[in-house]
């Protein structure tokens, strides 16, 4: 029996190793799915997100122009309660994409100020993306500003150029010249030209040929936001709508010592007049198209050391260097005859009342028969004494992009800027 028992008691340790290998081996396998140390669990919040977003500008950027495109986009997902803000707190204005995969801000930004995005991207899964940071726009050296030198709405004249005066210099000329448009109805052939700067930059833009009458035209300047060069920008943008009136051409033949009004083809008026000595250059009336800038009922002139405040009656301003077609009952006894003037027209009292009530800013007056040219040397608008070959060489751009652009809508300007 002893014998016995001590045969059990090896049988049962041997089991017990069996046991103890096994599961030895059990815990190996197990731990066999970890290379090199003990497996971690990964939860879905720790996972790279189904949905990511960009943002244009990018997060940090500086020198943004406020007209550049500003959206931001979630790729694999949707957008919530996106909004972009301005420092003072204001939401800029913005459109959500139909698939609500995208923001676009549509309204301009302000200069010199930081913004902050808002908002989350989420996913199919529910994972979600923060639509967060800051960016910040230009801050320039200083703004320029522009004047139209025709009214929105006015009535002008066949030879009336478009003109805009910088109050700066502009030295990026093809940059601003971009930011112009110039829409006719019917379409029509013409081309923007530099002028010599004048107290600050000045652009002009006339049609090949005088206007048909009755041409509407809408003038666009987006001229915010753009880069004028030299640490400038542009201050504002602007929209000029005008319309063409009938034709009225003054022939002017000093040769001739009369004037003819011609209205849509048929001589409404044919006077005698007195046109300038041309003994000296001063006195010399230019001969050219001019073009009636303005009337005065009574104007004081002067023309020193020769005479000053002298009371003219009925004036027509015809260019910057001193010329008028206006009364002068001095010379009328000449008047017809021979040309004793300082340089401007002169009629009889009732001619030039007569003429004054027929003149609209735009006409144009066609000087001929003189020794001297209008020229740049005579003011503001000489533009019609300018070919069109040199004319259209003025432009900034290349011929390409120069001119006219075809009818239609000319665009309307962005709104004010967020501050």
């Amino acid at each position: 029996m002893a014998v016995q028992g001590k045969q059990t008691n090896k049988t049962r340790g041997r089991a017990a190793l069996v046991l103890a290998a096994l599961l030895t081996a059990l815990i190996a396998l197990v731990a066999g799915c970890s290379t090199g140390g003990t497996a971690t669990p990964v939860s879905q919040s720790e996972q790279d997100p189904d949905v990511s977003v960009t943002q244009e500008p990018a997060v940090g950027s500086t020198d943004v122009s406020p007209r550049d495109p500003v959206s931001v986009t979630a790729s694999g997902g949707t957008l919530q309660d996106v909004a972009l803000t301005s420092p003072s707190g204001k939401v800029v204005q913005g459109t959500l994409s139909a698939d609500r995969s995208s923001y676009t801000i549509t309204e301009p930004l302000g200069y010199g100020a930081t913004y902050t995005w808002s908002g989350t991207a989420v996913g199919a899964s529910g994972d979600t993306s923060p639509v967060d940071g800051t960016f910040t726009t230009v801050d320039p050296d200083s703004v320029t500003s522009v004047t139209t030198y025709i009214a929105d709405g006015q009535e002008v004249g066949i030879a009336a150029p478009i003109i805009l005066k910088f109050d700066a210099p502009v030295a990026d000329k093809a940059a601003v010249e971009k930011a112009l448009t110039v829409t006719t109805t019917p379409q029509t052939v013409g081309s923007w030209a530099w002028l010599p700067d004048d107290g600050g930059s000045r652009v002009h833009w006339r049609p090949r040929d005088y206007w048909t009458p009755g041409t509407t035209v809408h003038v666009a300047g987006n001229l915010y936001g753009v880069d004028y060069g030299d640490g400038a920008y542009g201050e504002s943008d602007f929209t000029l709508d005008f319309t063409v009136g009938r034709s009225q051409i003054v022939k002017a033949d000093a040769t001739s010592h009369r004037m003819k009004v011609i209205r849509d083809g048929a001589t409404i008026m044919d006077i005698p007049v007195s046109y300038g000595e041309g003994n000296e250059d001063r006195n010399v009336t230019r001969s050219g198209v001019h073009v009636v800038t303005e009337k005065h009922e009574d104007f004081l002139m002067s023309n020193p050391p020769y005479y000053e405040n002298v009371r003219e009656r009925w004036a027509v301003r015809i260019s910057n260097n001193g010329e008028f077609i206006h009364a002068n009952p001095a010379t009328t006894g000449v008047q017809g005859s021979a040309n004793v003037t300082n340089g401007c027209i002169n009629l009889s009292l009732s001619d030039a009342e007569e003429y004054f009530g027929t003149a609209m800013y735009g006409d144009p007056v066609e000087v001929t028969g003189t020794r001297l040219d209008l020229s740049a040397a005579d003011g503001d608008i000489y533009d019609w004494a300018i070919d069109w070959s040199t004319w259209q060489s003025m432009s900034a751009l290349p011929d390409s992009d120069a001119g006219t652009t075809a009818s239609g809508d000319g665009g309307t300007p962005a709104a004010l800027p967020t501050r």
